[in-house]
């Protein structure tokens, strides 16, 4: 089972570079014959300077920005997440920044060699706005690059993970309301005959998204039932059984089965939406490690962690049943439940910050600003999760008073304690 093709970061520089060269050596060799009477009034010798000097300086200016660029996502990696600041080093605009810098360098180069073409003592007009406009596109990249950089603060780096659990759960899971809500699915699908197994051939790979729509038509031309054995995050190794197709009158060609599954080497954003609050719980477990020792840090990792749990407790979690347009049942995919995602939410962060008194007064009143705000359904839960804190608090705190102290509601953590709560209808 192969990966599909993606495109490399690489690629984009590549191509600035090479329009750049490509430019350079044939544009000033068009402009000379069709403009000719065109010539800047910059003298020959201020026309080399200027140009040596954007070549050279755009090379030093290359290379210490994107040393220092790079040292700060390792130094970032290293203090929050590998898996997070690498979606920040693959950000696009780093690559067309690297782009521009180096089409400015090449560009200024070949200009360079039609000044004084031949002692003619002219200076190209359009080939001298050229270089001037590379250059003030190369500014304009280089403040957005800070921009981006600007992105490795903790701050950011939290609502930008946020947004993307956000996003994923707006497009992943319908309203409880939904009139898309999946009917009873047969019980005794399982006692079909197994017609057909997906196996996984190659290295460790990820399973990053489904082609549901692919699938369900796959399933139904076949007349079978296609169940998948792993879920989308979950990372497959060699012979590891992918999917099953039950009761299918016809074989379903592998080809199609496999384009239908994209798997990657690591987890996306897409069609995952544990692996936002896995990449938050990383921040916050790190943060609490004796060698950092920062429960704000994780007190801030639990705001986001809130936000993203009401709106999943919101949503219609049960969505791993999908049928043909005769609503019969074509295809089933494990999916999170609730109790899977407060486990996530919940458990290692709990552990970690155990003997944090901010860690745990924020973590009851998370709990408990969900039970009032979400439907009664999620109660039970969530009163299962209010009690492990208690526990665990008992646990952790041999005085009295810090016991006391440690069990009170509070947002910010040691902040303004919470006198009294009531239920929020919506």
């Amino acid at each position: 089972m192969k990966s599909p093709l993606r495109f490399s970061t690489w690629v984009i520089p590549l191509s600035y570079a090479v329009v750049a060269v490509a430019a350079g050596m044939v544009f000033p060799r068009l402009e000379t014959p069709i403009f000719h009477g065109l010539g800047s009034t910059v003298t020959v010798s201020a026309a080399m300077a200027i140009y040596s000097s954007v070549a050279s300086g755009m090379l030093a200016l290359t290379v210490v920005v994107f040393s220092l660029a790079f040292v700060m996502i390792q130094f970032s990696a290293t203090a929050y997440s590998p898996r997070l600041v690498l979606w920040i080093s693959r950000d696009p605009f780093m690559w067309h920044a690297v782009g521009v810098f180096t089409a400015t360098f090449l560009y200024a180069i070949a200009a360079l060699a039609w000044v004084d073409r031949s002692g003619s003592g002219r200076v190209p007009l359009i080939s001298s706005w050229v270089v001037i406009g590379l250059l003030l596109a190369s500014v304009a990249m280089f403040v957005g690059l800070i921009e981006r950089i600007g992105l490795l603060q903790i701050n950011r780096m939290l609502t930008f993970t946020g947004d993307q659990g956000r996003k994923v759960i707006e497009a992943t899971y319908p309203g409880r309301d939904s009139s898309t809500a999946a009917a009873a699915s047969p019980d005794d699908f399982h006692q079909l005959p197994v017609t057909q197994t997906l196996i996984h051939r190659a290295r460790p790979e990820v399973i990053q998204a489904l082609n549901t729509a692919v699938l369900v038509t796959l399933a139904q031309k076949s007349g079978g039932i296609i169940e998948m054995l792993t879920a989308v995050g979950d990372t497959v190794v060699d012979l590891t059984p992918v999917l099953r197709v039950f009761g299918a009158c016809q074989p379903i060609d592998e080809g199609a089965l496999t384009n239908a599954i994209e798997m990657g080497d690591e987890r996306t954003f897409d069609q995952d939406p544990k692996y936002a609050i896995r990449l938050l719980v990383d921040i916050a477990i790190k943060a609490l490690s004796p060698a950092i020792n920062d429960p704000t840090t994780a007190v801030q990792a639990l705001d986001q962690i809130e936000d993203l749990l009401l709106r999943l407790g919101r949503r219609r979690l049960e969505i791993g049943e999908y049928r043909d347009k005769d609503c019969q049942l074509r295809l089933i995919a494990p999916c999170p439940t609730w109790e899977d995602f407060l486990r996530l939410a919940f458990d290692e962060i709990r552990s970690c910050g155990a003997h944090s008194i901010q860690v745990m007064r924020r973590m009851k009143a998370l709990v408990n600003d969900l039970s009032l705000r979400l439907p009664e359904d999620r109660s039970p839960a969530l009163r299962h999760w209010e009690e492990r804190l208690q526990n665990t608090i008992a646990r952790s705190f041999d005085d009295a008073e810090e016991k006391q102290e440690a069990s009170v509601e509070d947002r910010q953590g040691l902040g303004v304690p919470r006198r009294h709560s009531a239920r929020v209808q919506g």
